[in-house]
């Protein structure tokens, strides 16, 4: 099929295309949708049939936001580690997507369509608070117009040069197939230096469970230092003895610690990654004895809950 028939189906279906994607991609499926609304506004064929490809969009959004509101609201912070383990960045930790999404309130819904990874976790996370429904879809609804609407305008101003982008490739099919391959390998490459920096990262001695407690009925007992955001720790109750600090304020809030205590960081995130974070910020600050626990918050809950099942 060449350019030219794929371009009137296109036009023809854009609307529920427009909506399949962005219900995907809102889903938390690696489907972009910001490409599909830039292409679907340049080929528009009246203002009239913008607006349907936006209400699509604004609906299709909606509709995944108040499916991740529901079960942030019925599973709380199980949805929201699993959502942080599947993020393309493991150092993105729903702790801090909780942090920011308290700090701003219900305007965190609005540009939250705005910041990668932000856009998915911010819905579970308002049903976890237990954010009123319908100040909830509004400002979903508001967020996601605006996302949409940008989206398809820019398409629809750019429609000219899309065209003349779209008869070049149909000429040069060959050489846009290499430009999209380079695109992606180099995309691929970043990630993996991504995940390769944090490997090196991860390489920081960690403590596990059992030299924990046991380190903590010795005479100098290390300071437990819980990561997890102010939802987990409502919902699961706080862990005794440990000292709930977050991301944006760490430093701080060890502020009045002597550097030479021993010190062990603790998340409810994905390869430890969180705890990892938090203890190389405190040993560059000059704290001498940081580990993070391995295996996080999911190895305390099991330890314990298999202690109190025997």
């Amino acid at each position: 099929m060449e350019f030219a028939d794929l371009l009137r189906n296109l036009q023809r279906d854009a609307v529920p295309v427009v909506f399949i994607n962005v219900l995907l991609q809102q889903l938390g499926l690696p489907v972009p949708a910001v490409p599909t609304l830039l292409l679907a506004g340049s080929i528009a064929l009246s203002g009239n049939h913008l607006l349907q490809m936006l209400a699509a969009a604004v609906l299709a959004s909606v509709i995944a936001d108040a499916l991740w509101y529901f079960a942030g609201k019925r599973f709380g912070y199980r949805v929201l580690s699993g959502l942080c383990r599947l993020s393309i960045n493991p150092a993105s930790c729903v702790t801090q997507a909780e942090t920011r999404f308290i700090r701003w309130g219900l305007s965190s819904l609005v540009v939250a369509k705005f910041i990668p990874g932000f856009s998915t976790v911010a819905p579970p996370v308002a049903g976890a608070l237990r954010m009123r429904l319908g100040g909830f879809l509004v400002a979903a609804g508001i967020g996601a117009a605006l996302w949409a609407g940008l989206a398809l305008l820019g398409g629809w101003w750019m429609r000219e040069r899309v065209g003349t982008a779209i008869v070049l490739m149909e000429q040069n099919a060959t050489s846009a197939l290499l430009v999209v391959a380079i695109v992606l390998g180099t995309w691929l490459l970043w990630k993996l230096w991504q995940k390769y920096r944090f490997q090196r990262l991860a390489e920081l001695p960690h403590i596990t469970l059992p030299e924990l407690l046991a380190a903590l009925e010795s005479p100098y007992p290390p300071l437990l230092l819980d990561l997890r955001g102010p939802t987990m720790i409502a919902e699961t109750g706080p862990i005794h003895g440990s000292r709930p600090v977050d991301h944006e304020n760490l430093l701080e809030a060890v502020a009045d610690l002597p550097r030479n205590l021993a010190l062990v960081t603790l998340c409810a995130c994905p390869e430890d990654a969180g705890a990892i974070q938090a203890a190389q910020r405190l040993l560059k600050a000059g704290y001498r004895s940081v580990r993070p626990l391995r295996g996080g918050y999911e190895a305390w809950q099991q330890h314990f809950t298999l202690e109190e099942s025997a």
